[in-house]
């Protein structure tokens, strides 16, 4: 064995990490993993930020038959996700920049749906991405949300504590609760946050946002994702909020600013409600991961 050169007892896993503002996720190959499943004590021990590399999620590119590339977006607590805009965008980077696909136009099936997304580039490497996050859906059978008739809209729902908090729910492809409030901040997604991801009304658990209105096209928002936890931005949790805000009156079907602690995404809500995505994506670097012994 050359000197320096490291010899390893366990299949060693090339990986990218990249950010889409501040929301990380590591993406890996599964033709890397040489058959071995992508567990869930895996995924925990790989996105822990003390005894793994850290990230919000992982993305795992796998062959697809109705879209040019397949992915699978694992959470941090080994759960598996159906949709993320953020993660879309950091996976559509990874292919582009290092070489899996051939234009900067494709598209992505993800458990939540195809997506189209394209790359916008900077001297020849992905600046930002655009996503089509396919339609928003009030339908509660379709988010899932039980207990509801009509649309998810301005529902009051009663939490642990006696509070009743006034929500709407909206599906993406994947599922989102949205409260709206006067003001907004880190503190009060924390409280409320993991208490309605979990709530009886949501048998899929549910993606959490406090939002505050800024003006007829414009949001700010505080995430609490499902199966992460609290986050500084979220591309599947702007599109739901922007939608929220529209469905409600609050904003203008349109282009919508979506501020958040990382940073701000655009989504464009339109009159059929299928959602558009855009925002900058960085690449932080690529590394090897050892698989843990079995």
């Amino acid at each position: 064995m050359p000197a320096g050169q490291i010899r390893y007892s366990r299949p060693v896993i090339p990986f990218v990490k990249g950010h889409g503002l501040g929301n990380d996720y590591l993406v890996v190959d599964a033709a890397d993993l040489g058959g071995h499943a992508l567990a869930p004590e895996t995924v925990r021990l790989w996105c822990d930020r003390h005894r793994g590399v850290g990230a919000d999620g992982i993305l795992v590119r796998v062959p697809s038959r109705t879209a040019d590339v397949g992915v699978r977006i694992f959470n941090p607590d080994g759960s598996e996700a159906e949709k993320s805009g953020n993660g879309l965008r950091i996976f559509a980077k990874y292919l582009f920049d290092h070489g899996h696909a051939r234009a900067p136009r494709f598209t992505v099936e993800t458990t939540g749906g195809v997506v189209a997304c394209e790359c916008h580039l900077v001297a020849g490497r992905v600046g930002a991405v655009t996503v089509e996050m396919g339609r928003a859906t009030f339908v509660p059978a379709e988010i899932p949300m039980l207990g509801v008739a009509g649309d998810a809209v301005e529902v009051p729902l009663d939490v642990p504590g006696g509070e009743r908090v006034v929500v709407t729910a909206v599906s993406i492809g994947n599922p989102h609760c949205v409260v709206f409030r006067d003001a907004v901040d880190e503190a009060a997604c924390r409280a409320l946050g993991p208490v309605l991801e979990r709530h009886a009304a949501f048998p899929k658990r549910t993606n959490v946002q406090l939002a505050h209105t800024l003006g007829p096209d414009a949001i700010e928002i505080r995430i609490w994702e499902r199966g992460a936890g609290y986050t500084l931005a979220s591309g599947s949790s702007s599109c739901g909020a922007a939608a929220a805000a529209v469905r409600t009156g609050r904003c203008e079907a349109g282009r919508i600013r979506v501020e958040m602690p990382g940073g701000e995404l655009v989504v464009h809500v339109r009159a059929d409600w299928s959602l558009r995505l855009e925002g900058p994506v960085v690449e932080v670097f690529t590394g090897r991961i050892a698989l843990p012994p079995t």
